[in-house]
């Protein structure tokens, strides 16, 4: 093993969860710090490919995401009216016959999943904290935190978040988020019994689906040209999203004409960001969001964060020097991560177009069939 005994993680989110979860598992102490002392997460629902619930069964969370989402193996390709065109489905289940190939589940039910097991770990969590400053020597890292304590780790993992403060204090000059031109709707609704697998509605004035994400609900996600970055005041959500749905029928014209008040309704402005390597400096390095965010048309940010964890808690228990630890987590993770955002910044742009239909289906079909690979 590393001479890597003890980890702070800063943020607890997918990725500082994930990784808590796999360093426990390897005997390595980790303690989390997140700002939020309610530790909460906002969002709708979200979708989950076979890759992700790949990395999902790595640190031992299948079986319980499955049964509190909603997975299947098949999605359905609809016309604007709601009319099945075809039956998008991968031959067999190539992750082996426990892992579906695709499923949904609300965010926050997976944060509560995750943050168990987070605690059921032996991880230590701290909330309503944040890094403060941070020293680095050749031996350890030096950290005040907010609330005046101070610590000494050997490896600080900064999983703060697509804004993280902590990437503009280890890169100077590190880029910025950039956002691509889109927002993206979502909304939990109850889910029809015959919505049994994810819908992708094409032909009509913008993209959208719907993807069950429990037994009884289900949520639409609508990707909207926005060249302005407008701001959407959340008290029109209801009306704003019904106005883009207009033209669908089906399920998702069955959604619009139910939206009202107390419809559950989420938008956010769509950003990316890739931090150039290295993802290190001395004993810090980022991972997840804080090094490498995505838009959601590969649904593959969780999963990148799942399997930034598992990568790197792995290098951390074999018996390398550190720096060599952290420069092959790059090294492993920076092209499947660097495709993930472009290619789904480019999806982005085809919609935007209004591409033929074939060509973003070969961009996603080249895309899911490289993330097939292993990690």
């Amino acid at each position: 093993m590393s001479d890597v005994q003890r980890v702070l993680i800063a943020g607890g989110g997918i990725a500082g969860m994930a990784l808590a979860i796999a360093l426990e598992r390897t005997g390595i102490a980790a303690e989390i710090v997140e700002i939020d002392p309610d530790w909460r997460v906002t969002g709708a629902g979200i979708t989950i490919t076979g890759p992700t619930l790949r990395a999902l069964d790595r640190i031992g969370l299948l079986d319980t995401v499955v049964n509190e989402g909603y997975c299947y193996d098949a999605t359905r390709i609809c016309d604007a009216d709601g009319n099945v065109i075809m039956a998008s489905r991968v031959s067999g289940r190539p992750f082996g016959a426990r892992i579906p190939n695709s499923g949904g589940i609300l965010r926050p039910v997976l944060h509560r999943i995750l943050s168990a097991a987070t605690r059921a770990s032996g991880a230590s969590v701290r909330l309503g904290v944040s890094i403060a400053s941070i020293e680095q020597t050749n031996a350890a890292v030096s950290v005040k935190f907010t609330d005046g304590t101070v610590g000494t780790f050997d490896l600080l993992v900064c999983a703060d978040g697509i804004h993280s403060r902590l990437r503009a204090t280890l890169f100077p000059g590190a880029p910025d988020p950039v956002f691509t031109g889109q927002g993206c709707w979502r909304a939990v609704v109850p889910r029809p019994a015959d919505v049994d697998c994810g819908h992708v509605y094409v032909g009509g004035p913008v993209k959208a689906g719907i993807t069950p994400v429990s037994r009884n609900e289900m949520y639409l996600f609508l990707l909207q040209h926005v060249p302005d970055n407008p701001r959407m005041p959340e008290e029109h959500w209801p009306e704003l999203l019904a106005e883009q749905l207009q033209g669908f029928g089906g399920a998702l014209g069955a959604v619009r004409d139910g939206l009202g008040a107390s419809a559950r309704i989420n938008y956010r402005p769509l950003e990316k960001l890739l931090l150039p390597q290295p993802w290190h400096r001395g004993r810090a390095i980022l991972i997840g969001d804080a090094a490498h965010a995505t838009t959601p048309h590969l649904a593959s940010g969780a999963g990148l964060a799942v399997e930034d964890a598992l990568v790197l808690a792995e290098l951390l228990a074999v018996d390398i020097a550190l720096d060599e630890a952290l420069r092959r987590f790059t090294a492993r993770r920076y092209e499947r991560c660097r495709m993930v955002v472009d290619n789904s910044v480019r999806l982005g742009e085809l919609e935007i177009a209004r591409a033929p239909g074939q060509e973003q289906a070969e961009l996603q079909r080249a895309s899911m069939l490289a993330l097939t690979e292993p990690i």
